[in-house]
């Protein structure tokens, strides 16, 4: 088995853009798995191999080639190529003849080795089959369905599909993902690796317009309906406890609505206009308010929705100022003080502060030194007129540029991040410097050779000239001591 990175996650929705210029597949792929169906990924397809389509034809199950060499089990909705479902998203196996999958009563896949990779684990299923809505099922002959894969959504959600508080929509880079309270919908980002406490950085509270929440009656459940909005439900009661209309409301729409938690960390709406997925509502409507438009230590100017650094040295590209950095400062050596070094910066502000802690200090010195003597914190923001205290326990990701000066920040960085960039221009003037002055000390040196070589030389003449001697030989010739001299006098140069 692969372990997925987030950058070949974000390559299947790359590979299957190549898939819409292959010839049609519909008729290759069969209507429903039977006990016993096995198949192997072929070496000569390069991008997607059906297995199984619904009775539409709008969606097929198959294998989804991926990177060339991993292998994704994936639902596709067929007219745009686009993939609904990933049968395990945070791992791919290898596109190999010796992959299989197989229906045994469970589906199941295996790796190269033989190994189980995934499996539904449903075991008495009679036959696998897609309904017309995209949802893959497992049923067996009295029509019981064991298994489906609306109950395990990956980054998409289709109208009808139900949402509920045990369920986990995940971005394709598995760093966002949505989940419900007990009266709201939460957006929360994985921005400590590791650590189950999420940050929240959009919280959308049931407006309870229509029906009330009612504390024990049960857990609420979301869905996306036909005629263009989300739904909140309570179980129990069909009246929604909230309703967010998309731009659409309350039209319907030919083609098929779906909702998806993007790469990044925006919650968008489209529908299937017949050609392509048109944009019908997104959560977030301003760049700046994402979670971290900029990257890692960005900044993100408010008005314009611009990126640069947050230490205004380092140039801003590829969406990242310093390395990714994780942790705390907890561990061995992070305690000691050279251990990673300050950036300040005022006229900045989190994103989401209105979802983060405070605290309320009399100053922004008594907040930096909070933060300073706290091993576990990375960052803090302070705004100097409410006197709150924002202390960030994550590493630092994009701030918001304003004009207020009153808000300030101090910020923890990994000694060593970011100084190979910032300092680039500086290592290359101290280079061109030394250079030069090698050169500069190789010159004095042959000229003071050269010197030294004319004053022996009128010296040996006059030698020669008084006692009869003979005068100096080549220069292989010289003695030790000669060797020395040369050395001494270049060495003070």
């Amino acid at each position: 088995m692969t372990r997925l990175s987030s950058a070949q996650l974000l390559l299947i929705t790359l590979t299957v853009l190549v898939y819409v210029t292959s010839p049609p597949y519909v008729a290759a792929a069969q209507a429903e798995l039977p006990r016993g169906f096995k198949a192997a990924p072929d070496p000569s397809i390069q991008t997607f191999q059906p297995l199984l389509t619904d009775p539409t034809g709008n969606f097929s199950l198959g294998f989804l080639r991926v990177n060339k060499t991993q292998l994704a089990l994936a639902l596709l909705h067929v007219p745009s190529s686009d993939p609904f479902w990933l049968a395990n998203p945070t791992q791919l196996a290898r596109w190999s003849d010796r992959t299989t999958l197989l229906f045994n009563g469970s589906l199941v896949l295996l790796d190269s080795q033989s190994r189980v990779f995934w499996s539904t684990h449903t075991e008495t299923g009679d036959r696998v089959a897609i309904l017309d809505t995209s949802n893959v099922q497992i049923q067996t002959t009295q029509d019981n369905v064991l298994w489906q894969s609306f109950d395990v959504p990956t980054n998409t959600l289709v109208e009808n599909q139900n949402f509920t508080s045990t369920m986990k929509l995940v971005s394709s880079n598995g760093l966002y993902s949505m989940q419900l309270g007990n009266d709201f919908m939460g957006l929360y980002a994985k921005f400590k690796p590791g650590s189950n406490a999420d940050q929240m950085y959009w919280k959308h509270k049931a407006m309870e317009v229509k029906a009330q929440v009612v504390e024990g009656k049960g857990p609420i459940y979301a869905r996306v309906e036909p005629d263009g909005f989300i739904g909140m439900y309570q179980t129990g009661n069909p009246a929604p406890v909230d309703i967010q209309p998309f731009m659409t409301y309350p039209r319907l729409i030919n083609g098929l609505r779906k909702v998806r938690l993007e790469p990044d960390g925006n919650l968008k709406a489209y529908y299937w206009g017949g050609s392509n997925w048109a944009l019908d509502f997104q959560a977030i409507d301003t760049t700046c308010e994402l979670p971290s438009p900029c990257g890692s230590f960005g900044l993100c100017e408010a008005g314009n929705s611009s990126c640069s650094c947050l230490d205004n040295q380092t140039e801003f590209r590829s969406g990242e100022c310093f390395p990714v950095q994780s942790g705390d400062f907890c561990g061995s050596g992070w305690g000691e003080i050279n251990s990673f070094w300050v950036l300040r910066r005022s006229g900045v502000e989190l994103p989401y502060k209105e979802l983060m802690g405070y605290k309320t200090m009399s100053s922004y010195g008594e907040c930096e030194r909070t933060c300073e003597s706290n091993c576990s914190c990375w960052g803090a923001v302070y705004n100097n007129g409410s006197g709150f205290c924002y202390l960030i326990d994550y590493p630092i990701q994009s701030l918001v540029g304003v004009g207020d000066e009153s808000k300030m920040g101090y910020f923890k960085v990994r000694e060593g991040a970011g100084r190979k960039k910032i300092n680039v221009g500086v290592g290359v003037g101290i280079g061109v410097v030394c250079v030069a002055l090698l050169i500069f000390i190789g010159v004095v040196g042959v000229w003071r050779f050269r010197a030294w070589r004319r004053k022996r030389g009128g010296a040996g003449k006059r030698f020669m000239g008084q006692d009869g001697g003979v005068s100096p030989g080549p220069y292989k010739d010289l003695g030790s001591a000669s060797f020395k001299s040369i050395e001494i006098v270049g060495q003070n140069s």
